[in-house]
């Protein structure tokens, strides 16, 4: 009887350890995209502590789990099917950190589907802490980096110095700075969020404690890092330039950073409660009684189902992909402009990903001038894709031009109006206007997340993946309003023409 007890335990330990380990042999692409990260951002090399601190914490319940049953919640394999078919929409459309959500949320998935909702809900921080795990953050950088900047030149003016803006740059009397995106704070903030959490579920019992505390660790790093970038052009302006401009930059910034958050978990131990002594001391209960109280066949049923529903959908991600395939070469020789062909007025060219087809020209009419970009995509992979956070218009380290501003803006062309994001472009030749969109499934988009769902939905329906990045520019002296004019002019005699050559690749 005992021997049919202990063979009954392994089966269970067995098929609760193929479930929660099927999401990375199945989805092992995707776990490692996100080592990948780890390996090349410092903003996100504490992904590799958060496992160890979920299975740590989970060990810490250990004695209230000996006292609970596992019972197999079926409901859940909807909630796994979600996240299967959240994972395939990101694949198709390419977004990355939706595929790497939607893969470490298979686990807590899992979890619930054969624990059941009784054992989930009480390792529910466990589990769901596994999600800081995934490298996301960048979406902040541009806010980040212009709440910088305001605080920044809001302190400086506030403390008497004179400045002068230009974007994210400006000038004091006693030299330039400018807040990139090293200085954007977004590695002070992933930081603060994940020890922040961490500290709020050890400290607390309260859930309105717990809200605050991580309400206030979004909060203060903001803050502190507008003071820190305070801090760094201060001593650099009083130490005549000498001072808090190279190495020793980053280091004051990550010593104050250090006593901030000191500062903010020593304020918050004086509002700690103890946690349950109940809840992490081991108790004389032992597996034994969950051994009395387990049937092994529906958790192993449970565990078959769980491990076939994440297979599918890479296997069906794999047919969608060799069913899209385009093994047609795309051309944009076929664009004729109004407009005559002019010589190069700039050598500015957008920092996109190698296209499969491009298109870079010039063109004039009268006193207008006028650049032209296309970059066509098909089949497209890693290092060669439409929207990436790679494509910029300028790379971080491309130092011969700077954007020093982009916006949206709602254009009528013709007889189409269609939002376009506009940026001003800064260089040796002078400064540049900068209009681009993407034109997918025939629509024109600005929007990054707009233009996902539309490859993602071409490619679910087996259209394949083609889609162009189009950016026309113009210079200008002082006013902007005469590139615009300029790009306006040219795109209502060119849209329509250009428009018809990228559909012409289209039907290949």
């Amino acid at each position: 009887m005992i021997s049919a007890r202990v063979d009954a335990s392994r089966v269970v330990a067995f098929a609760l350890a193929a479930a929660l380990l099927a999401p990375i042999l199945i989805y092992v692409d995707t776990a490692r995209s996100m080592v990948s990260i780890w390996n090349s951002s410092e903003t996100f090399a504490h992904g590799y502590i958060i496992l160890p601190i979920s299975a740590w914490l989970v060990w810490k319940r250990r004695a209230a789990l000996a006292r609970m049953s596992p019972a197999p919640w079926w409901p859940a394999l909807l909630l796994l099917a979600a996240c299967g078919f959240g994972w395939l929409l990101a694949e198709l459309g390419d977004v990355q950190v939706v595929r790497q959500y939607m893969f470490v949320a298979m686990i807590p998935m899992a979890a619930i589907a054969l624990l059941g909702v009784r054992i989930s809900w009480s390792l529910a921080f466990p589990l769901f802490f596994l999600l800081l795990a995934v490298p996301f953050g960048d979406i902040f950088i541009e806010p980040l980096i212009g709440f910088t900047a305001d605080f920044t030149i809001a302190a400086l003016r506030a403390t008497g110095i004179p400045v002068l803006r230009n974007g994210s740059s400006f000038e004091i009397p006693s030299g330039s700075w400018s807040v990139v995106e090293a200085c954007s704070g977004v590695r002070y903030l992933i930081s603060s969020i994940t020890l922040g959490c961490l500290y709020a579920y050890l400290t607390y019992r309260s859930r309105v404690r717990q809200a605050m505390f991580m309400l206030l660790s979004i909060i203060v790093p903001i803050i502190a890092n507008g003071l820190r970038a305070y801090m760094i052009v201060m001593i650099g302006h009083l130490s005549g330039m000498q001072l808090a401009v190279g190495v020793d930059h980053l280091i004051y910034g990550w010593i104050f950073f250090g006593f901030v958050m000191f500062l903010m978990f020593w304020i918050g131990s004086f509002w700690r409660e103890d946690q349950d002594v109940a809840s992490t001391t081991p108790s004389a209960v032992g597996t034994e009684t969950v051994a009395h109280s387990v049937s092994a066949m529906p958790i192993v049923a449970m565990a078959a189902g769980a491990v076939a529903c994440l297979a599918a959908w890479p296997f069906y991600a794999h047919f969608l992909e060799r069913a899209g395939f385009n093994p047609a070469s795309a051309e944009l020789s076929g664009f004729k402009a109004q407009w005559h062909e002019a010589s190069p007025f700039t050598q500015w060219k957008p920092g996109f990903f190698p296209a499969h087809a491009e298109l870079y020209r010039f063109f004039q009419h009268d006193a207008q001038k006028v650049g032209v970009s296309v970059m066509y995509y098909r089949n497209q992979r890693h290092g060669a894709e439409l929207i990436s956070s790679s494509n910029r218009l300028v790379q971080e380290k491309d130092y011969q031009w700077r954007n020093v501003g982009t916006n949206s803006r709602r254009e009528a062309i013709g007889s189409r109006t269609f939002i376009i994001r506009e940026a001003r472009i800064q260089g040796a030749s002078g400064p540049l206007l900068v209009w681009h969109w993407y034109w997918i499934d025939g629509k024109f988009t600005a929007s990054d997340y707009v233009g996902k769902l539309l490859q993602a939905k071409e490619k679910l329906l087996m259209r394949g993946d083609d889609g162009a990045a189009l950016v026309v520019f113009a210079p200008y002296a002082a006013n902007p309003d005469e590139a615009r004019q300029a790009l306006r002019d040219f795109l209502a005699e060119n849209l329509a023409p250009l428009e018809a050559t990228l559909a012409g690749n289209k039907r290949r």
